[in-house]
């Protein structure tokens, strides 16, 4: 089923084919699929990331939202072909040597994503942020405290998670998979199965954050774009802190993810060492 004359989702009002359906077919255009994803990791600076593109002329990111949510929704691939028309039309009218792409975080995470990516374009980029797994934890579980789906103390939440797990299945938690997804060893090699290496960039988080000008730089050579423009830096999507992460939390995780930790340096040649030193204090973070 296409969605022909049905309302478009850009909200316009217009029956699709009179809008995006035309968009995608105006001039300029070289087609509506788009050239690269941000798939990862939750709580590592995709939306500041989403932000920076934003500024730049040679993106073209969703006018609708940020998030899109189309690989890691099972209904949609329920049935073959996949129609993509609903997905394309978050998208305004592509420029010439316009580049289009979005940030879902959840694709890195979500096991058939990546192969649903492959499927819909196999020369697909995909970035990738990577954030050191205990702070993205308890970032992770601050944001759903503020939105009224954790009730738990951290501890105890991530006491919890193999039985919130087990009860998700046959899927995997969305919201509750503090400790899940900062496995990323793993989720990066599911990645490599579908996709050749050097389609992928890996990040740190805390390079983005720290160093902005220098990461979108690589990010643009990375994608083929000319350099950025001049930014201003700038954390979006950060909560405020209820308090600091306490000892006997961050102990729990640098326990379940030193050796993760380890095989990450090994797997990308990273230094991670600073991701396995207590901080001082965590109060407030993206």
């Amino acid at each position: 089923m296409t969605l022909g004359n049905a309302p478009c989702p850009c909200g316009s009002g217009l029956r699709f084919e009179h809008c995006h359906g035309q968009a995608a077919r105006g001039p300029g255009a070289h087609g509506p699929e788009l050239d690269f994803v941000v798939a990862g990791t939750q709580r590592g600076g995709t939306s500041t990331l989403d932000h920076y593109l934003r500024q730049h002329p040679g993106v073209a990111m969703p006018v609708t939202r940020k998030e899109l949510h189309f690989f890691d929704r099972d209904e949609r691939f329920a049935a073959l072909p996949v129609d993509y028309a609903a997905y394309h039309a978050h998208f305004g009218p592509r420029r010439p040597g316009q580049l289009r792409g979005e940030a879902t975080p959840i694709y890195m995470y979500w096991i058939p994503a990546a192969g649903r990516l492959a499927s819909y374009k196999p020369a697909l980029k995909i970035v990738i942020l990577l954030r050191n797994p205990i702070t993205r934890a308890y970032s992770h579980w601050n944001k759903e405290r503020h939105s009224g789906r954790e009730t738990l103390p951290f501890l105890a939440a991530l006491q919890a998670e193999p039985e919130r797990a087990r009860a998700a299945e046959p899927l995997q938690d969305r919201h509750t998979s503090y400790v899940a997804r900062g496995f990323y060893v793993g989720q990066l090699q599911r990645l490599w199965r579908h996709f050749a290496a050097d389609q992928t960039l890996v990040l740190r988080s805390e390079a983005l954050w720290t160093g902005p000008e220098r990461t979108l730089a690589r990010i643009a050579d990375f994608l083929g774009l000319p350099p950025f423009p001049r930014i201003v830096p700038r954390a979006v999507n950060a909560w405020e802190y209820a308090g600091p992460m306490q000892p006997g939390e961050w102990t729990f995780l640098a326990d379940r993810f030193a050796d993760e930790i380890r095989k990450l340096e090994r797997l990308l040649g990273w230094d991670c060492a600073d991701w396995l030193r207590p901080p001082s204090r965590d109060t407030a973070s993206p």
